[in-house]
Order: structure tokens, then C-alpha cells, then sequence
């Protein structure tokens, strides 16, 4: 195998390995010697690339956010005015739930982290504040808050249920959130 010196791409995909690994089998099986066989790197890159196994959760849960956040602006960016903005959250939920279930099993797993794990919980938190930054440029800042917050719902619901709701529910939905928008005023 390459060093990491002619290789200089081991550590992007160590880092998508990693990723792949928690969505197919989940955080609590992922090991250095799993994550390296699969990112197809000798098993010393794992600790020449990262001082840790919670190095790597970071940085590779850092990169998902990007990822993520990144689908907000695709979709809140292109919004001229408050109905376009109304359509392109609804679009965001529909996706997001419709979209990779890796994403999905990658949102949860990052939470129950976060919930259980402080240096998790600051990476969460960024995450929330950068979407927000998306809808606050259509929604006053707690409307936004409220927004984020039923995207992350109305997407587990849909991913999750048997009959996912429509199309017309998600938009009632929001014009019900963004109807008390202090700008609307």
C-alpha cells in the first residue's frame, strides 16, 4: 500500500469510511480495524490521521454536518421571497426524508451522541446555529428556531412512517410556523 505521503487522499477516505460504517452497522460497532479495512489503508494511517477513535467521530460527524448544512443552502439559497423560501423548507423535509436513509441513520446517531456526550452536543449545537443562519435569512430568528425544528420532525416522521404524509401537510405546517413570523408584521 501507498504511504500517506504519495496517498494524499487516505484521510478523506478514512473519514467517509467511517461514515458508511455508522450508518450500516451503527456507532457502537465502528473500530479502528473495521473503519481501515474499509477505507483500504494500512491500520497505522488510523493513528498517523487521528490522535483517536473520537478524533475521528468529530471530524467525520463534522463533515456530515457540512453535508447537510450545504442541502439547506442548496435549497433556502435560491429563495427570492417569503412563499419561495415556504416551498423550499417543504422541499428540504421531502428530500431529507425521501433522500439516503444514510443520511437519516447518521442525523440519529449524531444525536443520541449528542445526548449522551458533551463534545458532541457543542457539534450539534453548531450545526442547528448554521441552518438557522439559512432560514433567518427569509424568517426572524425565532421562527427559524421553530422551522429548524420541525424540518428535523416532519422529516422522521415521513422517512419513518408507513404512509408519509403529503406534500400539502408539510406546507400547512410551515405557512402555520411562519404566519406568526415577526417580519410578516
Amino acid at each position: 500500500m501507498a504511504t500517506g505521503h504519495t496517498d494524499p487522499q487516505r484521510r478523506e477516505r478514512i473519514i467517509a469510511a467511517t461514515l458508511d460504517l455508522i450508518a450500516e452497522e451503527g456507532i457502537a460497532r465502528v473500530s479502528h480495524r473495521k473503519i481501515a479495512t474499509r477505507a483500504g489503508v494500512p491500520l497505522g494511517s488510523m493513528t498517523y490521521h487521528f490522535s483517536g477513535i473520537e478524533e475521528l467521530l468529530r471530524e467525520a460527524f463534522g463533515r456530515f454536518t457540512d453535508h447537510i448544512v450545504a442541502v439547506f443552502d442548496a435549497r433556502l439559497g435560491a429563495a427570492a421571497d417569503r412563499d419561495q423560501a415556504r416551498a423550499a423548507v417543504a422541499d428540504l423535509v421531502h428530500d431529507l426524508s425521501e433522500g439516503s436513509q444514510r443520511d437519516l441513520v447518521l442525523t440519529q446517531e449524531l444525536y443520541t451522541l449528542a445526548a449522551r456526550q458533551p463534545a458532541y452536543r457543542e457539534l450539534t449545537h453548531e450545526w442547528m446555529r448554521r441552518s438557522r443562519v439559512h432560514l433567518e435569512k427569509h424568517f426572524d430568528p425565532d421562527t427559524a428556531r421553530q422551522l429548524d425544528a420541525l424540518i428535523e420532525g416532519l422529516t422522521l416522521h415521513r422517512a419513518l412512517a408507513r404512509e408519509p404524509h403529503g406534500r400539502d401537510l408539510t406546507l400547512e405546517a410551515i405557512a402555520r410556523v411562519t404566519t406568526t413570523d415577526r417580519r410578516a408584521r
